[in-house]
């Protein structure tokens, strides 16, 4: 089954309940789903280069719209060839339309049905976004695919407020699709809303693909819900889009969410927890993730996970990382962060593999297990 609207087709290969694995061709080459972008907000990947990037599996990188917009400006990476080149990856690359700042940012915006009013992070001066200026700013940032603005209240929010902010994200929508001017290189996609709602979540699901978008994202989530709230709302709400378009989980990335999710259907995640989490010296194994800064790690010969073949778990041990962790050495991050982000690819690979086998129940159920076990 193909998906012929707009510059990226999806090809279905495989079935496994609601889980899918396919190819997703885009105009910078082609990425097997389900898959999992590396977020580089400001066009890098803290820690990594785009060859250590290639060279982990990535297939796509995730950055962000407002962002580049305040620095160095959009037109300057439309002067050096577009996002891919500019940040020397050159493969198939997602941007994000701004909308997750309106919740990050919540005191330094204002929001109307015109569009959302920052109050910059970086000089306190204004930047005003509309739904046709994401696009405007997307299309000169040359990503692949490109997102709607829309408004992400949080998770628990009077259902007055909610209602309020789907008339706003589906009237940004509307306008967002009439403003695409790039159809034949940039695929732009909508994003169904509707908190912890059931019934707005339908709505919105409904609303949103009649506007015949090439991909399909399901937004507000991870927001400060309940574990058991995202899973009950992915469950219901990724179903309810085009099934033959790509579904994206926007924002939600522990492993155990991530498979969760593609038994309902989703191709498609970001996080940042990769590489933050490598960061504060967090590692994910697994058995669960744990810390290298703990004093039982200091004399440990293992290497972070012994079932991982990233050049972080060739190369150290457990016991180095932790004497680099406690000195706060940089070089701590950067292992720990090429462990963490092949650990994500791989487990996507994994995942894949099991779909195209028939078998992903099973296997969803067996890594669960696992990671819920913390026997490290």
């Amino acid at each position: 089954m193909n998906s012929s609207a707009g510059p990226v087709a999806l090809t279905i290969e495989r079935r496994d309940g609601l889980a899918r694995a396919g190819l997703l061709a885009t105009p910078h080459g082609v990425a097997r789903t389900p898959f999992f972008m590396v977020v580089g907000t400001a066009a890098s990947v803290k820690g990594m280069t785009p060859t250590q990037l290639r060279e982990a599996g990535a297939q796509v990188v995730l950055s962000n719209t407002y962002h580049l917009a305040l620095r160095p400006g959009e037109e300057a990476v439309r002067r050096h060839g577009g996002l891919a080149a500019f940040m020397g990856w050159h493969g198939p690359t997602l941007t994000d339309s701004g909308g997750y700042q309106i919740f990050s940012l919540a005191k330094k915006r204002c929001v109307s049905m015109e569009g959302v009013r920052f109050d910059n992070h970086i000089d306190g001066g204004d930047l005003f976004l509309t739904p046709e200026r994401a696009v405007a700013i997307q299309e000169a940032l040359g990503s692949d695919m490109m997102m709607c603005l829309d408004e992400c209240p949080p998770a628990r929010a009077e259902r007055k407020e909610i209602v309020r902010s789907l008339e706003v994200t589906h009237h940004w929508a509307e306008r967002a699709r009439r403003a695409w001017r790039n159809t034949d290189s940039q695929a732009l996609f909508g994003i169904a809303q509707g908190a912890l709602f059931e019934d707005l979540r339908r709505e919105s699901a409904q609303r949103i693909a009649e506007l015949d978008f090439p991909g399909y994202a399901v937004g507000g989530v991870a927001v400060g819900e309940a574990v058991e709230d995202i899973r009950r709302i992915v469950a219901f709400t990724a179903p309810l889009l085009p099934d033959d378009r790509p579904r994206y989980l926007m924002g939600v990335g522990a492993p155990e969410d991530i498979i969760n999710s593609v038994l309902a259907g989703v191709d498609m995640f970001d996080c940042v927890m990769p590489t933050r989490h490598a960061r504060h010296c967090q590692a994910f194994t697994r058995r669960g993730p744990i810390n290298l800064k703990n004093r039982r790690f200091a004399d440990d010969p293992r290497p972070i996970d012994e079932t991982c073949d990233c050049e972080a778990c060739r190369s150290v041990s457990r016991a180095y990382l932790r004497h680099l962790s406690v000195l706060g050495e940089i070089m701590a991050s950067v292992w720990i962060t090429i462990h963490n982000v092949r650990f994500y690819l791989k487990l996507m690979e994994d995942i894949r593999e099991a779909i195209l086998a028939g078998a992903y129940s099973a296997f969803a159920k067996t890594r669960l297990e696992e990671l819920a076990s913390r026997a490290e």
